[in-house]
């Protein structure tokens, strides 16, 4: 019987709820998944490298057949050395559609044996991306449910510099900031 691995590359900065939930789809097609990071040293990534691993173990342990790694160069070549045969990638719109559809032609190029796999988000995650979940944090808007809460705490932490959330996504500072202009 074959073993197929699968390799789902991306930046995971920060991991989201539809990460996730591709994770989730991918860890039930696939006998092995490997979600691996991609170091790209021209990116300024808002966490390091070693920090969305750790989220992303934190959050993947509950499936036995995922494992987290990361990886630089190109994605073929790294499939090769994971002995995959293929590569998961998410597709919330048409505009993802064109981009991956262009980079799934050349990687069968590059490497023809290696298949790539598109799979819709669940409706929920439809219109979320990393980039988006950053630019609401960045200007202080609630990401619950967006993201994991372990990557929330993180996140806030890391964009704003402010204590932990209450329970209603606002920072701790914001809320006292509020009562005190208020009161």
């Amino acid at each position: 019987m074959k073993h197929t691995v699968a390799i789902y590359p991306g930046s995971f900065d920060p991991l989201t709820n539809g990460h996730l939930d591709l994770i989730d789809r991918g860890s039930k097609i696939f006998d092995e998944l490997v979600v691996a990071i991609l170091r790209n040293p021209e990116k300024a990534a808002l966490f390091s490298l070693e920090e969305r691993v750790t989220m992303l173990e934190q959050q993947t342990g509950r499936w036995k057949n995922v494992r987290v790694d990361s990886f630089e160069g190109l994605l073929v070549d790294y499939a090769l050395r994971q002995k995959a045969q293929a590569v998961l990638r998410g597709i919330r719109a048409i505009s993802d559609y064109e981009y991956e559809l262009q980079m799934a032609l050349m990687n069968r190029k590059l490497e023809p044996r290696l298949e790539t796999v598109f799979m819709m988000p669940a409706e929920a995650y439809s219109y979320l991306s990393s980039r988006l979940v950053k630019e609401i944090a960045r200007l202080g808007g609630s990401v619950h449910g967006l993201v994991p809460e372990s990557v929330e705490e993180r996140l806030r932490r890391r964009v704003n510099g402010v204590a932990p959330a209450d329970g209603r996504g606002h920072s701790l500072r914001a809320s006292k900031e509020k009562a005190r202009r208020s009161g």
